[in-house]
């Protein structure tokens, strides 16, 4: 699918630029205090003219059809670029907890880590993030390490996903 890059994108924006829309596609999840699972994902990156991303990421079961059956995670949040290809990102749970990543932006590769993760007292015990994005061959593929319930920082998420 051709991407045009919006006209009125902000300067900053510019190493983002190729994250700006709708994917959609397929994941897998595995960790130690959990089953391995399937899902699919709708990711979408929008901006209103500042300079920032607004970042919403929504996964569901998926039948065998193909077709969402109900859903899983949802997180919300913003990426900031800032000057010499650093990256800030602010993201929000709806099961109560946020984190701060720092990371870089290499091209069409970002990698970042947590710096903070904050949580309520009914929250899931996360204590670190690793996130990794990258576009291979016009497809998005990501992966995200998690530090949670005691165990340490290892593979959880990962997905392939086409721009929509």
């Amino acid at each position: 699918m051709a991407f045009e890059i919006p006209q009125d994108l902000h300067p900053d924006l510019m190493p983002l630029a190729w994250l700006l829309g709708r994917w959609e596609g397929r994941g897998h999840g595995d960790y130690p205090t959990i089953e391995k699972f399937e899902f699919g994902q709708q990711v979408d990156f929008s901006h209103n003219g500042k300079p920032y991303l607004h970042y919403v990421s929504q996964t569901y079961v998926v039948g065998e059809d193909g077709t969402k059956e109900r859903p899983l995670a949802v997180e919300t949040g913003f990426w900031r670029p800032k000057p010499g290809n650093k990256l800030e990102v602010v993201l929000a749970h709806p099961t109560g907890f946020a984190e701060i990543y720092y990371g870089e932006i290499d091209g069409a590769k970002i990698e970042m880590r947590t710096d903070v993760v904050a949580r309520t007292v009914t929250a899931k015990e996360v204590s670190a993030g690793h996130r990794l994005y990258g576009l291979v061959k016009g497809e998005l593929l990501w992966a995200y390490d998690m530090a949670a319930e005691g165990q340490p920082l290892q593979p959880h998420l990962w997905a392939t996903l086409v721009r929509v």
